[in-house]
């Protein structure tokens, strides 16, 4: 993967998570580059929350993980869509991308991938689409969330990648309860994706735009 003309790069993470369960080893590739790393997370999961947590514990939980792969505390954009229901609230949430498209104007755009089942990552791969379809698309993957994947795009990474991701995620201690919040699983996948393109290790996408 070039991104020798990628200057900002935008995750778009239907939850706080997504986006480090997914990418946490390219963003901290991008952001050890010196490319600007915006995180948009679009629920707080107050309903998913374990009973007795704070409303805002995803929030700061994403601000301490983003701290780790290098995500600025400026760049992190945050909103109130209630977990499970976004299709109900598609138009608010496509104008919303179109507000960070004006923004930001990313370079790259990181989003769910176009077989994600979960109704609201669909969502924001939907909407993603149409906010951003003169820019750079690769759909991110979470295995749990797949029936298939198309993973025809690799970015090579490093170990300490890897190792900075999982650092990130071990700041979601709410999330432990998630039997896929295991180390030896995602230092698994990366090493597999990375076998298939011949490197150590790698996280898969779904090509889904490329401007040269």
């Amino acid at each position: 993967m070039d991104f020798q003309n990628i200057k900002r790069v935008l995750v778009l993470a239907p939850h706080p998570d997504d986006g480090e369960f997914s990418s946490g080893g390219t963003i901290k590739r991008l952001s050890d580059l010196g490319i600007e790393v915006h995180y948009a997370a679009f629920s707080p999961c107050i309903q998913s929350l374990p009973e007795g947590l704070a409303e805002d514990t995803l929030w700061k939980e994403l601000s301490n993980a983003a701290e780790i792969l290098g995500v600025q505390e400026q760049n992190i954009h945050t909103f109130q869509f209630p977990v499970r229901y976004f299709p109900e609230h598609r138009q608010a949430i496509l104008e919303q991308l179109i507000l960070l498209k004006k923004s930001i104007s990313p370079d790259l755009v990181l989003m769910p991938n176009s077989l994600d089942i979960h109704q609201d990552h669909n969502t924001i791969h939907k909407e993603g689409l149409r906010a951003f379809k003169h820019t750079r698309i690769l759909g991110y993957e979470l295995p749990w969330n797949n029936l298939n994947f198309t993973n025809n795009c690799h970015v090579r990474l490093e170990r300490n990648h890897i190792k900075s991701k999982m650092e990130a995620l071990q700041c979601y201690q709410s999330q432990n309860g998630r039997n896929y919040m295991d180390e030896e699983f995602f230092f698994g996948l990366a090493k597999t994706r990375g076998i298939q393109i011949n490197e150590s290790y790698a996280e898969a996408f779904e090509l889904i735009r490329w401007i040269l």
